[in-house]
C-alpha cells in the first residue's frame, strides 16, 4: 500500500496547486474514486478570475448506515523564495527517508492515504453499511469563502446527512498518531480605526493624536482576562497583529491609527459578548473609533464517541501509540463541516514543517497513515 500511496502523493505534489488553483488534483483523485463507483459532483464557486474548485464524491455501500466523510484541501500555500529551497517545491524529491515538496505534509499526504485506504477497503468490502464520501476544496489556504463553507451550504440545501468526518490536517507532533484534534477554538478578527486630527508635531494643541488616544485602551485590552477556558479549550486570547499610523515623517502627528487584532476564543465566550466587551473598553477611554468585524469561525468540539474510539483504536493498533485529544492550533475547515456533522476530528501526519521552506514528511509514515484510515472505515462501516 505504501508504494501506491507514495506514487499518488508524488503526483499530487507535482501539481502546482497554489491557492486557490487546484491544478488538476481533484481530477486525479476523482478519477481514482470514480473507478470505485463513487458519484462525483464538481462544485466550482467564486468569480471566473478566482474560481475555486470543489469536489463532493460519494459511494453507497448498499446497506443502510452512517455517512463517513474524508475531507481535505488540494491547495497549498505559496513557496516563498525559491532560492531557499534545496529542491524544486513542485518536484517530489527524496532525501534521507523524507519526501520533500510543497504539500508533502499539508496536506497531500493525507489525501493520498485517504484514497488508497478507500481503495483497499472497497476491494475487501464492496458491499458495506453506509456511505463513504470525499469533500475536497482548493480554498482552505486562502480566504475560505468559496470552498468547504459553500459545499456545506450546498449539502445542507440537498438535505444531506453527515454522521462522521475525518479532516486530513497534519495533527501529529513528534510521531504519527500522537495527537488528533477533536475541536478548534473560534476565530474573531477586528480592524480598529481610531480617528484623530493630523497636525504639526510642534503644535500638539492644534492636533489630536490617535496613538495617544488609543494607547490606554489597547493596554487594557492586552491585559484583559477574557475567560478561563475549560477542560477542552485554553483561555480565550486577544492579540494585535498589525498596527499603523503616520505619514512616515517624524514631524507630523497622524490623523488616524489602524489596528488589526484577533480573538482565538473558547466555548466560554461568544463573539457577540467579546465584541461588546471591546466596545465597552474603547468607550470608557473615550476613543473615537469604528471597528470592522470578521467572524472567521465558531468553535467546535467532538466529544468521545464512535468516531474518536474508532480512529484512536486504529492508531493504537497500527503504531502502538495512545493518542492525545487536543483543540490547540489554528482554525480548519472542520469549523464549517461541524455545522452539519456531529462528529468531526482532524488527523494526519507530522506537522513540523508545514508552510515552511523544504516542507517534507516521512515516507515510512505513509503506509501506516493509510492503514489507520482503512481500519477506521472498517470499524464504522462494517460489511454485512
Amino acid at each position: 500500500m505504501s508504494l501506491n500511496t507514495l506514487t499518488l502523493l508524488e503526483a499530487l505534489i507535482a501539481r502546482r496547486s497554489i491557492t486557490p488553483d487546484d491544478a488538476g488534483c481533484q481530477t486525479l483523485i476523482g478519477d481514482r474514486l470514480a473507478a470505485l463507483g463513487f458519484t462525483l459532483h464538481a462544485l466550482p464557486f467564486g468569480p471566473a478570475d478566482g474560481r475555486v474548485d470543489n469536489l463532493w464524491a460519494v459511494r453507497d455501500g448498499g446497506l443502510p448506515g452512517p455517512t463517513l466523510v474524508f475531507a481535505g484541501h488540494t491547495d497549498v500555500v505559496p513557496t516563498g523564495p525559491l532560492a531557499m529551497w534545496h529542491s524544486d517545491p513542485f518536484v517530489p524529491t527524496h532525501r534521507d527517508g523524507q519526501i520533500y515538496g510543497r504539500g508533502a505534509a499539508d496536506m497531500k499526504a493525507s489525501l493520498a492515504a485517504m484514497v488508497v485506504a478507500t481503495e483497499a477497503f472497497v476491494a475487501e468490502r464492496p458491499q458495506h453499511v453506509g456511505r463513504i464520501a470525499f469533500l475536497l476544496t482548493s480554498d482552505e489556504e486562502g480566504p475560505s469563502v468559496d470552498g468547504t463553507v459553500k459545499v456545506c451550504e450546498w449539502l445542507e440545501a440537498r438535505g444531506e446527512r453527515l454522521d462522521a468526518c475525518i479532516v486530513g490536517e497534519p495533527t501529529s507532533v513528534k510521531s504519527l498518531g500522537d495527537m488528533i484534534k477533536n475541536g478548534r477554538r473560534g476565530s474573531l478578527s477586528g480592524r480598529l480605526t481610531v480617528t484623530g486630527l493630523q497636525g504639526h508635531i510642534a503644535y500638539p494643541h492644534l492636533a489630536r493624536n490617535p496613538i495617544h488616544l488609543a494607547a490606554p485602551a489597547l493596554a487594557e485590552l492586552a491585559a484583559t482576562d477574557w475567560d478561563a477556558g475549560n477542560d477542552h479549550f485554553p483561555p480565550t486570547s486577544w492579540q494585535m497583529s498589525n498596527i499603523h499610523a503616520g505619514t512616515g515623517a517624524t514631524n507630523v502627528i497622524p490623523g488616524e491609527l489602524v489596528v488589526d487584532f484577533n480573538f482565538r476564543y473558547s466555548t466560554e465566550s461568544t463573539p457577540e459578548a467579546l465584541q461588546q466587551r471591546v466596545q465597552a473598553v474603547l468607550e470608557r477611554h473615550g476613543v473615537p473609533h469604528r471597528i470592522d468585524w470578521t467572524l472567521g469561525g465558531r468553535p467546535f468540539l467532538t466529544r468521545p464517541g464512535a468516531l474518536i474510539a474508532a480512529i484512536s483504536d486504529a492508531i493504537r493498533d497500527v503504531t502502538g501509540i495512545t493518542t492525545e485529544l487536543s483543540t490547540t492550533g489554528g482554525t480548519s475547515d472542520g469549523r464549517f463541516i461541524a455545522r452539519l456533522c456531529p462528529q468531526v476530528v482532524e488527523f494526519g501526519p507530522i506537522n513540523a514543517t508545514i508552510h515552511q521552506v523544504d516542507e517534507h514528511g516521512a515516507v515510512a509514515d505513509l503506509e501506516p497513515l493509510a492503514e489507520i484510515y482503512r481500519r477506521t472505515l472498517a470499524t464504522l462501516l462494517p460489511a454485512a
